[in-house]
């Protein structure tokens, strides 16, 4: 299910991407990085899986299929925290540094 989330989410990220491509102000290709570098760690892990279960690995229980949905989730989450606190920061369309300054105004 790891495989399969961030795989997914790898997509659509590089679709979105692929859309805005000639003009990345919001740095969208840092999160297409994070995505298919996280898909390609689960795709090794499932690859060694594979190798040391056989045809088990094809029959997960339960348990380990709604973990793996949760540790899925929690990476797509946290790659979607660390693109925004990078947004932040960067500030591409200059909005906070606009929203900073229009406070200083006020005061």
């Amino acid at each position: 299910m790891t495989l399969l989330i961030t795989v997914f989410a790898a997509v659509i990220a590089t679709v979105k991407w692929y859309k805005s491509a000639p003009n990345d102000e919001l740095h969208v290709g840092m999160l297409c990085w994070m995505y298919w570098g996280a898909s390609i760690m689960w795709l090794v892990d499932a690859i060694f899986e594979y190798a040391e279960l056989h045809a088990e690995y094809f029959t997960p229980a339960a348990e380990d299929m709604l973990n793996d949905t949760f540790l899925g989730l929690s990476v797509v989450a946290l790659g979607l925290v660390i693109w925004v606190v990078h947004l932040l920061v960067k500030d591409p369309r200059g909005v906070l540094r606009t929203a900073v300054l229009r406070e200083k105004k006020n005061a």
